[in-house]
């Protein structure tokens, strides 16, 4: 089980890496050039406790209110420059909500919608969409289509769902975050603890 540890680690930073924009690629973009002295600031791209669990809390919430992927990154880059959050993990998290898991995004925010603001959608048409496998487009069609009480309330929602998805991240990476510092110095204070008993190398000769 430890020893799957490291391995799930690698594959967890590699994902990141893959999803992420590198800095370089960051900063071509127009959008970002007039901040990109800032952007390209190490704090943003290190790895630490407090910009680790910002990033991902930063990410998801920019990822599931903001729907439109060049608009997440861009998003998550600008937003990170307050927050002093890691970029990469940002960017990452916001892949999180993609065209698999956006229709169900659109639909659960609809009907949080009507729950906490009262809009009383009609979420028909949100059946028909979902039993015929409706593509994107269609899906943000009907949603910004209903323009009433469907984009009001479903906007509401989307902001609870986008902020306590955000909270939930940030938790589960500062836990996740301490229980990899703690396996570390577990690791580390097994290493010392088996060179202590290691018999030196004069002891050896001298059996």
């Amino acid at each position: 089980m430890s020893g799957g540890r490291p391995q799930d680690k690698a594959v967890l930073m590699n994902w990141i890496r893959k999803n992420s924009p590198t800095r370089e690629e960051l900063l071509e973009s127009r959008f970002v050039k007039p901040f990109a002295h800032r952007v390209a600031h190490s704090h943003l791209w290190r790895f630490s406790r407090t910009s680790v669990r910002r990033g991902t809390a930063l990410g998801l919430f920019v990822g599931i209110f903001f729907l439109i992927p060049g608009v997440q990154i861009l998003g998550v880059a600008l937003l990170a420059l307050p927050f002093r959050a890691n970029i990469p993990i940002g960017a990452a998290m916001t892949f999180l909500s993609n065209p698999v898991t956006t229709p169900f995004i659109l639909a659960a925010s609809v009907w949080l919608g009507n729950v906490l603001f009262g809009m009383h959608t009609n979420v028909s048409g949100l059946y028909a969409l979902y039993e015929r496998s409706a593509s994107l487009s269609d899906w943000w069609q009907w949603f910004t289509a209903n323009a009433g009480p469907a984009l009001l309330g479903g906007l509401g929602g989307l902001f609870v769902i986008s902020a306590v998805s955000a909270i939930v991240g940030y938790i589960l990476a500062s836990l996740i975050w301490d229980n990899w510092i703690r396996l570390r110095w577990r690791r580390k204070i097994r290493r010392a603890r088996d060179q202590r008993h290691e018999p030196s190398t004069s002891d050896t000769a001298a059996g």
